[in-house]
């Protein structure tokens, strides 16, 4: 089922994801990956991901706080903002909008009862 058009699809969905995901409360990166990678035809790259997440939070939609991790490096902590609440709620009315209207145009014709 791979082709151009589901990386496409995807694309267009990331940004909605990476804020649902983050609605619960904060997450470092990773985690966020994890998070997505559990539902099926969610599980972006961190390549995807990381670049999301820095525009997110360039715009004021996430705020960042960096804290020690148990091992390895420092982690980047990432929380919805006031502004990112918003977003999601705007951006998940409108996902709800398009999905009925795309269920209605894949809808079998009606062929007048025959």
């Amino acid at each position: 089922m791979q082709g151009a058009w589901v990386s496409q699809l995807r694309k267009g969905v990331v940004e909605l994801c990476v804020l649902a995901v983050l609605r619960p409360g904060e997450a470092y990166g990773y985690e966020i990956l994890q998070r997505l990678g559990q539902i099926e035809g969610l599980e972006f790259s961190e390549s995807t991901v990381y670049p999301v997440l820095s525009r997110l939070a360039r715009a004021g939609l996430l705020s960042v706080r960096t804290a020690p991790s148990p091992r390895g490096p420092r982690r980047r902590y990432y929380a919805l903002t006031q502004q990112g609440q918003q977003r999601l709620q705007d951006m998940t009315s409108y996902w709800h909008l398009v999905g009925r209207s795309m269920d209605r145009l894949l809808e079998p014709p009606d062929n007048g009862g025959e």
